[in-house]
């Protein structure tokens, strides 16, 4: 039986998250296989994948905050918000000439904390049960609502602008369901000359970062994989439940325990049971992983 728990691959550029979650099907021997919030092909980095039971984990992982590095153009705006699509506008050469680096960290510096994003409209947000993404394909209009998505941080490395392609390096930390694209898109249009994704790079997602993913090639030399419990304790405070809990847990039971919000329960052996939360002065079931 294939071991139940999370694979976290840095993703290639060229390749879908489907392609990856494909290999790992190829390699863990199974179809249950997952993955924790879609990278674009374009894009690199953490993806996280669950495997078997922990597949059941996703959701709540697609919770947590993520981070990215990030190349912005300005000056051209594409039909995707990124360097894959058709370019629809070109600013005035002496309009980007105007952009002081001053202006460029204000404008970024409006898209931390709280905000109602418009996500691009080639995302992958179903629209009536079909996915934006292919409407835009089939040569439909799609308009997307906006959506409240919220931007811990926001670090401007670089900004060159005296080169041939204008352009700055950003870090972002931010909840899950944010576009980085959406924010070189909407940056742009804040500066009145447009702008798009170059590349994109997500070096975490929750506590897996890039020095705990594999590349495909190391997978396939060494398939290795993060155990439900350990990846269970690693995302989510961790309550070690004595005999007599562990047996209602099993059940689905409440307990009488004391959370502090989502937590991940264990039997007195180290065996993951359940996502437990608190509820009616004690802690009720969210998922249960046995």
């Amino acid at each position: 039986m294939t071991a139940p728990g999370l694979v976290v691959v840095d993703k290639p550029g060229g390749i879908t998250s489907h392609g990856v979650v494909s290999r790992i099907r190829r390699l863990a021997g199974t179809r249950k296989v997952g993955h924790a919030g879609t990278l674009d092909p374009m894009a690199t980095g953490v993806l996280v994948l669950g495997v078997d039971r922990a597949t059941r984990l996703l959701g709540h992982l697609m919770l947590t905050e993520k981070r990215y590095d990030a190349t912005i153009r300005l000056g051209v705006t594409t039909s995707t918000d990124d360097a894959e699509g058709e370019v629809v506008a070109t600013a005035d050469a002496s309009r980007v000439a105007e952009l002081t680096a001053d202006a460029v960290r204000e404008a970024l510096a409006a898209f931390v904390g709280p905000i109602d994003q418009v996500p691009t409209a080639v995302s992958a947000i179903k629209v009536d049960g079909k996915r934006a993404y292919q409407r835009v394909r089939d040569g439909e209009e799609v308009e997307l609502k906006p959506r409240r998505v919220t931007v811990h941080d926001l670090v401007v490395h670089d900004v060159r602008l005296g080169a041939e392609v204008p352009e700055l390096t950003v870090s972002v930390r931010c909840s899950s369901g944010t576009y980085i694209r959406a924010i070189a898109r909407d940056a742009g249009e804040r500066l009145g000359v447009g702008g798009h994704l170059t590349s994109l790079r997500r070096t975490a997602v929750g506590p897996f970062d890039l020095g705990t993913s594999r590349t495909l090639e190391q997978l396939d030399d060494e398939y290795s994989i993060i155990p439900i419990a350990q990846a269970a304790r690693a995302t989510f405070p961790g309550v070690d439940l004595d005999e007599a809990e562990a047996v209602d847990v099993r059940v689905g039971r409440r307990i009488e325990r004391e959370l502090g919000g989502l937590s991940a329960v264990f039997a007195p052996d180290g065996e993951f049971l359940a996502l437990y939360e608190p509820r009616d002065q004690g802690a009720r079931p969210v998922a249960v992983f046995v």
